[in-house]
Order: C-alpha cells, then structure tokens, then sequence
C-alpha cells in the first residue's frame, strides 16, 4: 500500500498542472485539493484489479489517477456550502475555505475534465473499443447513474429516515459506484475473461458498500483529530446513515457480512487476488 501510495503522490504531482502556470490561483487549488492527503483507496484498487490481469504499470498509473482525480473533484464540491458545508478535509481547510467559493468551484470542474483528459490522451488498453468502454465506465460513474445522482438522493433525503433498501440504493450510487470504476479500470489496462470479470465486479459492489456502512460508523465511532474532517456531522445535519438506519452494532456487523461477501466473491481466483482481498479487509478494520 505504501508504494503505491507513494508512487500515485509522484503521478499526480506530474500530471496535474503546475501552479506556475496562468491561472494559477486555479492549478494551486487544484493542487492543494488533490495532494498531500488521503487514504488512495481507490488507485490502490485499480492497481491490485491491475495486478490481478497482468496491466503494465505505466497504464495503472494514468488509470488510477483519473479515478482519484474524479473523486477529489467530488469531495471539493460535496464539502461546497451549497452541499455539506464543510470547513474540514484530509486533516486541513476545505478548498472553499482555503481559496474561495468560486474557485472551489472551478477546480472541481477542473479536475473532473482532467482526469477525462487523461483517459483520451494515453494508451491504456490494447483495443480502441475497450478503451472507449473504460471512458464510459468513469462517465456512468460519475454522473447521474452514478455518485452525482447519488449525491442528489443524499441531499433529498436529508432530515428524513430511509429503510435499509433505500440506503443501499443511495450508496450503490454516491459511493459504490466509482469504487467499481476503479476495479473494472484498474483489470481492463490488462486481460481478463468475462466470468473473471463478473466476480470482481461483484467484489467491488460489496466493498463499496462496506466502505460507506465502515464511513458512516466512524462518523459516530471516531474523533475529528482522526478523521481529518467534521466528525458527528452527518448525525446533526439529519442525513440517513447506516448507524441512523441499523443501530451501531448492526451497522458493524452488515460491515463485516460484506466483507465476507467480497472475500467470497474473490474466492475461485485464488492467491492472485491477494491484494485486493487484503484491501477488502483494510477499508473493513480502519479507524480513520
């Protein structure tokens, strides 16, 4: 984990634009909002899917880093005022507090073009048509098929509890989704059959969820200092949560039911999927 941790922080550094360069107001918050923090749940995904079906790491790089660059996007527009109203990110100011509203704006939009960029612009699969079908895989994800949607339905849904199907369904979207985006992008830089395919996708599916129930625990479990952002906010702000919907203990249990589901699903593939097996139990047992 720490090398490739490491590696993405070298990756991103090069292919974001320097803060020299016009408008540099823009390219500094974009900086800021993408280094120097975080966890890289999501490239280390795609670099253990990769691992899985025989990627060059060259490829898993620019891959991994258009997810991170999509998910640090949404973070700068979800901690907006005119979203969660955040003033706490990855142990630091929110970009809206460190810059300003607008360029927070901007650099999230910034950042989402970027990371689209990136997959155009490199050669990350062997046939044109499965490259074409990684770009829609970030764009579903992304958009209102997918964690903008699910944003929405957070939003929609905020004061008001939801039953446990309604929960899912939001979380399939907000946070599932480019969780799944970064395991199918991470095994289509290589080779793969379908039914391998179909098991991952499966794998992804669960831990996305067990990374939103493990989220939403900590919120009530963790501090701030922790966490690196506002902790119990969530609670206050009346939004549905796993912990709101199952109680604290059940929430940690269905955490642990989809880890074993992920393990499970990654079962038939044996000692090559090692590392994403570990990783399934990584965003399981975090405390931060």
């Amino acid at each position: 984990m720490g090398s490739v941790q490491s590696r993405m922080e070298g990756v991103l550094a090069r292919l974001l634009p320097p803060a020299s360069v016009a408008p540099a107001r823009l390219h500094e918050a974009m900086r800021y909002a993408t280094l120097e923090g975080g966890k890289r749940v999501r490239p280390l995904l795609a670099f253990a899917a990769g691992e899985l079906s025989g990627a060059a790491t060259q490829r898993l790089e620019i891959a991994a880093a258009a997810v991170e660059l999509i998910h640090a996007y949404s973070l700068v527009h979800d901690d907006l005022p005119c979203m969660d109203d955040d003033v706490l990110r990855r142990g630091k100011p929110t970009v809206h507090v460190e810059y300003d509203e607008a360029t927070a704006l901007l650099a999230g939009d910034a950042l989402h073009s970027l990371a689209f960029q990136l997959l155009g612009e490199h050669r990350l699969a062997d046939d044109p048509q499965a490259q074409l079908e990684m770009i829609r895989t970030m764009a579903l994800a992304a958009g209102s098929r997918g964690m903008a949607g699910g944003q929405q339905m957070d939003l929609e849904a905020t004061g008001r509890p939801l039953e446990l199907p309604e929960l899912e369904l939001m979380h399939i979207h907000k946070t599932g989704a480019l969780i799944r985006a970064a395991v199918r992008l991470g095994f289509s830089c290589g080779r793969i059959s379908e039914p391998e395919q179909q098991k991952l996708d499966r794998y992804a599916k669960a831990i996305g969820l067990a990374f939103q129930v493990v989220d939403d625990v900590l919120d009530c479990d963790a501090s701030t200092a922790t966490l690196g952002k506002t902790a119990g906010k969530d609670s206050r702000q009346g939004k549905p949560t796993y912990v709101s919907a199952m109680g604290l203990a059940r929430a940690r249990e269905h955490a642990e039911a989809l880890r074993a589901e992920a393990h499970a699903a990654l079962q038939p593939l044996g000692a090559r999927a090692r590392r994403l097996g570990e990783l399934a139990d990584f965003i399981v047992l975090r405390k931060f």
